[in-house]
């Protein structure tokens, strides 16, 4: 369905052949969100502190490495946060599922995995949030809940709300699904908590940049390289995520000549995806990485990046947790 999404971005006639469909979806929502407000569904209270990480559009925004950032803060400042998640792309036989930094991407997903990997933090994974929740409560001693995702998922109460927005794409056409790619509509950011922009974003308050060091050796990850170390080379990129094109543009800036190759997000890769005959290295992101290592090859590698943003952000999400009326 790559067409419709590039048809959110590009003008195209379908979006209006669509738009009845967006006007329903719209209608939908909007009765949904009310019926939560009036108490008409059950929000579930948990017993610590919850922050929502989601966005208002499809694909990826940045908010793993976000999730990532705000644990590790939370941590320093002495709390013991665990992260809950949908899972998506991956297939568990049984729910709630506690995620280690060996458990089968194709079990959690690569998201959980990869969170919990860098953050050392509990991690669950179970399509109900809430089920998740209580889960992770019942096992661990945490202080607070992030949840990757799930912001639409309003049967879990949230005490604090951000959102992630791509700024290179932003929010496309600002129509609904299907018409477009926001999952509600635009009015939906006055109340949220945060509205953080990954990438450059003339004057807006918070802003993200995912800032990368060296490539990692998939098959020995004690093998690094610096950022510019094939810059005279040919390399092959893969990239199965939200947005691969910020991916493709990155390496361009560092590498004289990049074969990209896009794979849906979340794409279950095999060994067959990422073998080229040619014997080039093979480039791809940290999420990709985590659903390769099973058939990972001298020449495949990868790059961590890390989120780097305004300390008075970190300070705020704090003065909120700490005071629930402190905006």
């Amino acid at each position: 369905m790559k067409w419709l999404s590039d048809s959110w971005y590009q003008p195209h006639p379908v979006r209006w052949l669509l738009l009845p469909l967006s006007l329903l979806y719209r209608l939908i929502i909007k009765l949904r969100t009310l019926a939560y407000q009036r108490d008409w569904l059950t929000r579930h209270k948990m017993r610590v502190p919850v922050i929502i990480v989601g966005n208002i559009s499809v694909g990826g925004t940045g908010k793993t490495p976000f999730v990532i950032w705000l644990c590790e803060k939370l941590q320093r400042a002495g709390y013991k946060p665990g992260v809950i998640s949908r899972g998506y792309g991956g297939r568990s036989g049984h729910y709630p599922l506690d995620v280690s930094a060996d458990t089968a991407t194709s079990e959690a997903g690569d998201e959980p995995v990869l969170i919990a990997r860098r953050t050392a933090c509990p991690v669950v994974v179970d399509p109900d949030r809430c089920s998740a929740a209580v889960h992770l409560l019942s096992q661990q001693q945490c202080d607070v809940i992030v949840c990757d995702d799930g912001l639409q998922h309003y049967a879990l109460q949230r005490d604090i709300e951000i959102v992630l927005v791509d700024s290179q794409r932003r929010f496309g056409n600002r129509l609904c699904l299907p018409a477009g790619p926001l999952r509600e509509p635009l009015s939906r950011l006055q109340s949220v908590d945060f509205v953080v922009y990954n990438g450059e974003a003339a004057s807006q308050r918070y802003q993200m940049q995912l800032n990368a060091v060296e490539w990692v050796n998939l098959a020995d990850p004690s093998q690094t390289r610096p950022l510019d170390a094939f810059a005279a080379q040919e390399v092959h990129a893969i990239a199965g995520i939200g947005n691969p094109q910020r991916f493709f543009d990155l390496l361009s800036e560092h590498i004289k000549v990049v074969h990209p190759h896009a794979f849906a997000d979340h794409h279950r890769f095999t060994a067959d995806d990422i073998h080229f005959a040619d014997g080039e290295a093979v480039l791809m992101t940290e999420k990709d990485a985590v659903k390769c290592q099973s058939f990972a090859q001298p020449h495949h590698w990868y790059l961590p990046v890390s989120a780097t943003l305004d300390a008075s952000l970190a300070q705020a999400i704090l003065n909120k947790l700490k005071d629930p009326a402190n905006g």
